[in-house]
């Protein structure tokens, strides 16, 4: 039997993702009252039950994110060091990456990122600011006028209901699943050249034309020994499959080069032999557009070679790679999304299979029976994949500002930099990365500039008391391509629980923040103070 509950929070977090546990945190260490609700086992979002290692800019050491977000980084780091059998050469790294791979500078384990967030969450709920509902999904909302009054959310293993009225509502879900439920206005897919003005826009609206999802892996390496999975239903269709501007299968390892969308000829080398230390991200390394590239180490997140010798017989290897992006239909506003995100994870295990049995070795021979899923690590779902598909596009709102290509593209703005905002509340850097989409576009990788988040890309036209923590801000299909990326979420979902706690002190509401000069620069002191950086330092060749 179905029970039904209801409770009230001054602020409701739909979603545990980065935006919405950055939210949870700042509204609780103000003074708030907060429920947040995840629909995984793991809180986390990209970076915990998506299983994707963070992709960020080659600033990142020294500026370009928030405080908070670089003591998320520090803490990372810290747990390896004080858990991990580390060697003492990467112990003593300031910039210790446990996978030394070659995307990003902090390549780790899931499970870490789940323990630092757990962690800092936990005064917050053992005081009762912050009540955690996991594996709860929204799946009503009751909105009057321009407020959303009460979310009801379901919890997935019994069917049980909890109505949650609250304040202040924050959408912090990968999707943007509030923006339905609460009839928020909101777009999806690509906005025309027309509407946007955007070089890269297409000719006409593509509401259903998305970037792929991803459903991540895990794997290690056990020469010797026979871990090969069972052959997935929709192999055949897999290896079968063709799209315009892809260089044959998936099942390869030939792609597309993101630019020049000629093919690249990638190689998979378990294990590789050589000083961790020696790989930098590829924004950092000067060898990268000669070099062939090891798949294995591009998002790897254990290098055995960082820890004592014998504690990790392997590295361990994150699969986020294109060959297991999912473009045959958006797993959003389409009546068979459960049905495209199943053939996702068909997609993922497909590769796996093709790995064990059939990829050519450089001996002559094929396939490496010895790669063992590693489902433990993150989140122990039935198939070993990824609790949860890696979202790269969402619903986004229709704000108060919507950021177009035009403002922060380098061929667009060229010496000008970025687009300056009077109501910057962040800032970010990503080059616009668009990968094949559900409509058949190839890969869009356009240059883009250090930017700024605008508050008027936090704020719907119209509900007043509900703000966006995610992939859902005021950006088009094409800057989405920029600003999906973590620090820009974390970013966000920081800020919005900064305004939320300005305007129950100041007894306003979030657009007059923004419309108020004295308001507005009263509440830029205070992110400035709490270590939210508003704009870029001058940055040589930017």
């Amino acid at each position: 039997m179905v029970r039904m509950r209801n409770t009230h929070a001054k602020v409701l977090v739909v979603g545990g993702g980065l935006g919405g546990v950055a939210a949870a945190l700042t509204a609780a260490r103000r003074g708030l009252h907060v429920v947040m609700s995840e629909p995984t086992r793991w809180i986390g979002g990209v970076l915990t039950s998506q299983a994707v290692p963070p992709d960020e800019h080659r600033w990142i050491e020294q500026f370009g994110c928030t405080a908070t977000y670089r003591q998320l980084r520090t803490a990372i780091r810290d747990y390896y060091r004080q858990h991990y059998p580390l060697t003492e050469t990467a112990r003593a790294d300031r910039r210790l990456n446990p996978g030394a791979a070659k995307v990003s500078d902090l390549c780790h384990e899931p499970r870490v990122t789940l323990a630092v967030l757990e962690a800092l969450l936990a005064p917050h709920r053992a005081a009762g600011r912050v009540e955690l509902l996991l594996e709860h999904a929204p799946v009503a909302a009751d909105a009057d006028r321009d407020a959303v009054q009460a979310v009801t959310l379901e919890h997935l293993p019994s069917g049980d209901l909890l109505t949650v009225t609250a304040d202040w509502v924050i959408d912090a879900t990968e999707t943007g699943d509030l923006l339905p439920l609460a009839q928020v206005e909101h777009v999806t897919g690509a906005e025309s050249a027309h509407d946007t003005g955007e070089p890269h826009a297409p000719a006409t609206a593509a509401p259903s034309n998305m970037q792929p999802v991803s459903v991540c892996f895990a794997i290690d390496h056990r020469p010797g020994e026979d871990h090969r999975i069972d052959k997935p239903a929709r192999y055949q269709h897999v290896q079968e499959a063709r799209i315009e501007h892809w260089p044959g299968s998936q099942l390869s390892f030939v792609a597309p080069h993101p630019k020049l969308l000629t093919p690249v000829q990638h190689f998979f080398e378990p294990n590789p032999a050589g000083d961790p230390s020696e790989i930098r991200p590829d924004y950092a390394d000067e060898r990268v557009g000669t070099m062939d590239r090891n798949l294995w180490t591009f998002r790897r997140i254990a290098a055995r070679g960082n820890f004592q010798p014998g504690a990790y017989p392997s590295d361990i290897t994150l699969v986020n790679w294109p060959q297991i992006d999912y473009w045959e239909g958006p797993v959003i506003d389409v009546p068979d999304a459960d049905r495209h995100v199943e053939q996702a994870r068909q997609l993922s295990l497909s590769f796996l299979y093709w790995l064990q049995n059939e990829a050519p070795r450089p001996d002559g021979g094929t396939g490496w029976p010895g790669l063992r899923l590693r489902g433990d690590l993150i989140g122990d779902s039935p198939d070993g994949l990824a609790l949860a598909p890696y979202i790269r596009e969402s619903r986004r709102i229709l704000a108060e500002h919507t950021v177009t290509e035009q403002e922060i593209a380098l061929e667009v703005r060229g010496d000008r930099g970025a687009l300056a905002h009077r109501d910057s509340v962040g800032v970010g850097m990503y080059r616009i990365d668009l990968h094949p989409s559900t409509g058949a576009d190839p890969y869009i990788d356009i240059p883009c500039l250090p930017f700024q988040v605008p508050l008027g890309a936090l704020l719907p036209v119209r509900v007043r008391n509900l703000l966006p923590a995610a992939k859902n801000i005021g950006t088009t299909h094409i800057t989405n391509g920029a600003y999906r990326m973590p620090l820009v979420e974390w970013n966000v979902g920081e800020v919005d629980g900064h305004l939320i706690a300005f305007c129950e002190q100041r007894g306003c509401t979030p657009s007059q923040v923004r419309s108020r000069d004295d308001l507005l620069t009263d509440f830029q002191a205070e992110l400035s103070a709490a270590g939210v950086e508003l704009a870029w330092p001058r940055v040589a060749g930017y």
